[in-house]
């Protein structure tokens, strides 16, 4: 774990909004060039940061290091083991939504279950009991039915549950509709005004620990007013569960800071920071110990899908640039409309024209793109490009659509590259099936 020291470089240091740059007209994460990955572990490619994910996370370290405070990382951004592994070291705890990612957290450190808080709105049995049995910091509670089941199963396995209701603030927050989370109309969390009622009713079993309120009002917010609006709404619910005579311990403020995905300029330490004073103005003087559950910010920029041109097409007026990733590699253009740039991996010299093309992949779907009519260098068949910014739900989302085996993954720590993942086969896609 970073010192107080290295907490104070980064403070001082202008962090990078991105680690991939430009070395002698070849694109570099760190100090590794992506043509030699590329040559090295084949395309598609996920190629990820080692230093810009330890940089964004001490950021709110940093930021919130005057009170007591917990940053879980959303392990649904990105669940590789390797990512797990730097984060855990450095001290993170861990939100999860299911019970497979619960185990990606024993496998890569166990003492850190104990720093996990457990969301999601369909919870199973079986993933409670492996939970309880983790002894993991806190549920999440999503619904009346949900708190039920916990208190079923705590009952049945002779483990007190501490838990936390998911409230429903009823705050609009700007964003993407498929990824807003806050409005009494999304399936999401319980209607703030009802939670006195439901935590008078859990303390009377002695199988649940009213522990916590939670609130994440959605992902990728770029405005910090509606985290201080949500988080004034659950302060206030936390006093009166405190005159209820409710020990609540914890106030969880959920994630969704959002990152640029432009080539504008972006200063994360300043998002941070904004963010650090939108919380600390909506919990008033409120000392409970705070949970942040950050995943897109951390790992998003520092994330690149490496990949090949295979074919330059031309259909009457339009270009298309045909790549060996696809939409099951990174689904997001096709599934929000997302933008991610789009760069070659050896830098175009002089004035060098641009081409408008769709860039696509070669899976058999019209909505099998990542960018239309998109200025891009003009690229031929077996040049290298990267899709910045795909640290984030990218690998996360991939599937085998069409047969496709999934990319490998690389963490580069300066000039260290470590397989992160291998690639998949096509042995390893057929090896559940029963002919």
């Amino acid at each position: 774990m970073k010192t107080k020291k290295a907490l104070n470089k980064i403070s001082a240091a202008t962090v990078a909004a991105r680690p991939f740059v430009y070395r002698n007209r070849i694109l570099h994460c760190d100090g590794v060039s992506l043509a030699t990955l590329a040559e090295d572990h084949g395309t598609p490619l996920y190629v990820y940061s080692s230093s810009q994910i330890s940089q964004r996370f001490q950021l709110f370290q940093q930021a919130f290091a005057s009170r007591p405070h917990t940053v879980c990382y959303a392990v649904k951004a990105n669940s590789s083991l390797a990512i797990l592994r730097l984060l855990a070291r450095q001290g993170a705890g861990f939100d999860i939504v299911s019970g497979g990612e619960l185990e990606r957290i024993r496998r890569v450190h166990k003492p850190a279950l104990k720093k996990v808080v457990f969301s999601g709105v369909g919870k199973q049995a079986w993933e409670i009991d492996a939970a309880l049995k983790a002894d993991i910091l806190q549920f999440n509670v999503e619904s009346e039915m949900e708190l039920d089941l916990l208190a079923a199963r705590a009952q049945a396995l002779g483990i007190r549950a501490r838990f936390a209701l998911r409230v429903n603030p009823d705050v609009f927050a700007e964003t993407h509709p498929y990824i807003s989370t806050g409005l009494s109309e999304h399936k999401f969390g319980i209607d703030i005004k009802s939670a006195r009622a439901i935590y008078r009713r859990a303390a009377k079993s002695k199988w649940l620990e009213p522990y916590g309120v939670s609130v994440h009002i959605g992902s990728q917010i770029r405005k910090v007013d509606p985290f201080a609006a949500a988080l004034a709404r659950v302060t206030a619910l936390v006093a009166q569960l405190r005159h209820d005579g409710h020990d609540i311990r914890t106030i969880d403020a959920g994630g969704g800071l959002g990152i640029d995905y432009s080539d504008a300029p972006f200063d994360a330490a300043h998002q941070v920071d904004r963010y650090a004073t939108a919380l600390t103005k909506g919990l008033a003087d409120d000392r409970a110990h705070l949970l942040l559950e950050p995943g897109r910010f951390i790992v998003a920029q520092a994330g690149a899908l490496l990949t090949r041109v295979l074919v330059v097409k031309k259909n009457g007026s339009k270009t298309f640039v045909i790549t060996d990733a696809a939409m099951n590699d990174l689904i997001r253009p096709a599934l929000y409309h997302a933008h991610h740039e789009i760069i070659p991996v050896r830098q175009p010299t002089g004035k060098a024209a641009n081409i408008t093309a769709d860039i696509v992949g070669p899976v058999c779907e019209s909505g099998d793109f990542f960018a239309r009519d998109r200025a891009i260098a003009n690229v031929k068949p077996g040049d290298l490009v990267a899709l910045l910014d795909a640290g984030a739900y990218g690998m996360t989302q991939a599937s085998n659509y069409n047969s496709r085996p999934r990319p490998a993954e690389v963490l580069v720590e300066d000039t260290k590259v470590t397989l992160a993942r291998r690639r998949e086969t096509i042995r390893d896609l057929l090896a559940p099936e029963v002919l």
